[in-house]
């Protein structure tokens, strides 16, 4: 589960985001439940898309994009369109500097990089990569 050194195995983790990702809607849910709670506040942003029946029951409503932001990473995955679209970009101070869309499963790969990069500084990361590779 973890590297030599302590931190988080890369491959584990990779493994661990392409579990689900084949159901882009699910994938979404799993990011949503397994990063949203475990991140600090600010690293990941959920919009969703809500019908009328959903106001009207107090549901949230379906995801239709979930955004990374680690460090001047920040990494998109929106499901709104059937086509799911993926992109990573490089933002410093709010600027956006760099834009590059990307297929999913390689979306998968550079948020695995980046969620055992941030883990080796954040002990909170490291926590949440370890609930998200064992499950629980």
């Amino acid at each position: 589960m973890t590297d030599p050194d302590g931190g988080p195995d890369l491959d584990m983790v990779t493994a661990a985001l392409r579990a689900d990702s084949a159901d882009v809607a699910v994938y979404a849910r799993v990011l949503t439940d397994s990063l949203g709670g475990a991140l600090p506040a600010g690293c990941v942003t959920i919009e969703r898309t809500r019908s009328m029946s959903d106001r009207v029951r107090g549901r949230p409503g379906e995801i239709s994009s979930i955004t990374v932001r680690l460090g001047e990473r920040v990494m998109s995955l929106a499901t709104g369109s059937g086509q799911p679209t993926a992109e990573i970009c490089r933002e410093v101070r709010g600027v956006v500097l760099s834009r590059q869309p990307v297929a999913v499963q390689e979306w998968v790969a550079e948020l695995a990089k980046a969620l055992v990069s941030y883990a080796e500084q954040n002990a909170q990361a490291a926590q949440a990569l370890r609930k998200l590779i064992t499950g629980g």
